[in-house]
């Protein structure tokens, strides 16, 4: 692109001049140039900020211009409206380096993905989004330069580059945004994007001795199953040398299907879907235990403390904000959402002394979600009554008083109420619940006749997906379905996403909002969001404010929960403990 001459600011006064300029602005383009990836032992080098007559590379190494309280005070502030792609780095590295909490945030990575939702093959990449709406590709040779040391003509001009691109490109990506109905879930996202910087930020503390501990007892764990299981399959083992036994690899499929066959057990495969139909048998129980044991050491063993940060003595996760098509959260570097939900390792992950952790959660965030939207008369009223909807559940589908439900008959109503939404079948059910196909189909039929409201709900939303290949979530967040008519499988499939995706996704929205709400409430006290998962949030913060932590909790939770569910009650639970346990 032709552009405005560059004004390198390399002195207090050319920093002062900048920002009178900027603070006049309705919308201006932000960037950054650091030495490194990690906010903790890099350095902010450059910052650049743009308009639509000036742009202003500032030297960060020629004085203290990440110090000056002007800065902080433009990039907190809700106005000028910021332009970045990628906001979430930029946002770490301000906030560590400048004290800067970050407001006001039009982010041209989370637009692209929110445009793009459901395609195939799309980059996000700066230059890939540039291109695709600008037809303009951008020069990124000089992206992984060495930027400590002195400014080379061409490291000034990519940096120049990349923020004059900004303001042009949001104009497109605001137009888009606007055809496809996407205002209010794309300042959901923006909102979110420094909080989740935050987030990360602050990472969450691992206790290492524990976890060495937990480790220790899980490769003790191991290793007998691995050797009973050795055992058990001896006499299913063909000899193999005249040396001796031979013995089984219990990590190829081939060899257990095979020695399982030649113990009189009919599995077809050995995945864990597939061998859960024969679990009843001892040694295929012990097969699946010692898969999960085997899994638990190889995500989270040993490797985990690896992550423990050298600067902080905590793990920093990188959260991918929209890691979903759904828009949920996934998370990476550890996965620390994915970290085993038993007493054993949660205690691991603990707060640092004198500190203690606010753990909440939605309460069957998705099944109100489903009751509100399908305003199923059974479903809101066992809501907002308060009853026990599982046993309500099981009490319609087995024609049996509510104090007369079993836990037996509470679980398969649980598998229901959780599983339909999900485009669960009767032979996903009798798999669930032990039982036969056609006694599943029979608890299908039951629950339908009992929520009807439910049924033509999801009925409809799973021909709406097919019809119209998209599903919108409550805030208006798309995602498109790609996929073959005439494929039988893929259509099916396609009918049980469009059943799921609004419900899971206005999930999503919610405790994004809920985040935002939180962050802005808790700012200015000793608490901050450490961690989250799907509807769970956690906060740390100073033992003494604990209880009022807990209320600020709740009430933004709550108050989140309210924006999108309006005819029955949302819940929130939540817990105060030195470890993340519930």
């Amino acid at each position: 692109m032709s552009g405005r001459p560059t004004t390198l600011v390399t002195d207090p006064a050319a920093l002062a001049s900048c920002f009178e300029t900027l603070r006049n602005q309705p919308v201006i383009g932000l960037d950054t140039e650091t030495t490194g990836l990690d906010p903790f032992t890099s350095r902010v080098r450059l910052i650049q900020f743009s308009t639509p007559n000036d742009l202003f590379v500032i030297d960060c190494f020629a004085f203290e211009a990440l110090r000056d309280r002007e800065l902080a005070d433009l990039l907190e502030q809700p106005r000028p409206i910021k332009i970045l792609h990628n906001a979430k780095f930029d946002a770490r590295m301000l906030e560590r380096h400048a004290g800067a909490r970050l407001q006001g945030v039009f982010d041209t990575f989370l637009a692209s993905q929110l445009i793009a939702t459901g395609a195939h093959g799309v980059g996000h990449s700066l230059r890939a989004v540039a291109d695709r709406h600008l037809g303009v590709t951008l020069d990124k040779r000089q992206q992984a330069s060495d930027w400590s040391g002195a400014l080379s003509r061409e490291q000034i001009d990519y940096a120049s580059e990349d923020v004059r691109i900004l303001l042009p490109l949001r104009s497109k990506l605001v137009e888009r945004i606007r055809e496809l109905g996407l205002v209010d879930v794309a300042k959901i996202e923006f909102d979110c994007a420094p909080v989740v910087a935050r987030m990360e930020n602050a990472g969450i503390y691992i206790d290492r001795d524990k976890w060495e501990v937990q480790c220790e007892t899980t490769e003790r764990a191991h290793a007998l199953l691995r050797d009973r299981l050795v055992e058990d399959f001896a006499s299913a083992v063909p000899q193999m040398s005249l040396f001796g036994k031979a013995e089984i690899n219990l990590d190829s499929p081939a060899q257990v299907q095979d020695a399982l066959n030649r113990l009189g057990i009919p599995v077809e495969g050995t995945r864990a879907s597939e061998l859960q139909h024969y679990s009843k048998h001892e040694i295929v129980a012990r097969l699946l235990e010692y898969r999960t044991v085997a899994k638990q050491l190889t995500s989270y063993g040993r490797s985990m403390l690896e992550h423990i940060h050298p600067v902080t003595g905590r793990i920093h996760p990188h959260f991918i904000q929209i890691g979903a098509t759904s828009g949920r959260f996934s998370c990476m570097d550890p996965s620390v959402q994915q970290i085993p939900n038993a007493p054993e390792y949660r205690d691991c992950v603990r707060a640092p002394e004198g500190r203690m952790l606010v753990v909440a959660d939605y309460s069957q965030i998705e099944l109100r979600i489903l009751a509100d939207w399908s305003q199923d008369t059974v479903l809101m009223k066992a809501f907002q009554s308060g009853e026990d909807l599982h046993r309500v559940t099981a009490s319609q589908m087995f024609g049996i008083p509510l104090d007369d439900v079993s836990k037996t008959e509470r679980s398969a109503a649980k598998a229901l109420n959780f599983g339909l939404m999900y485009g669960m079948g009767a032979q996903g059910l009798a798999m669930r619940i032990e039982s036969t196909v056609q006694e599943a189909e029979r608890l299908v039929h039951k629950y339908f006749s009992a929520y009807r409201g439910v049924e033509r709900w999801l009925r409809d939303a799973g021909e709406h997906a097919i019809r119209d290949r998209e599903s919108r979530t409550r805030s208006g967040r798309l995602v498109r379905y790609e996929f073959d008519e005439s494929d039988r499988s893929q259509t099916a499939g396609i009918a049980r996403l469009g059943k799921n995706v609004p419900i899971q996704g206005t999930s999503a929205d919610i405790t994004k909002l809920a985040m935002v709400e939180l962050d802005r409430s808790l700012h200015g006290t000793d608490a901050f969001i450490v961690n989250t998962i799907h509807d769970e949030l956690v906060v740390e913060c100073d033992e003494s404010i604990a209880d009022a932590t807990r209320d600020s909790v709740e009430r933004a939770m709550t108050w989140a929960g309210r924006q999108f569910i309006s005819s029955i009650p949302v819940v929130v639970e939540t817990m105060v403990s030195q470890a993340w346990n519930k």
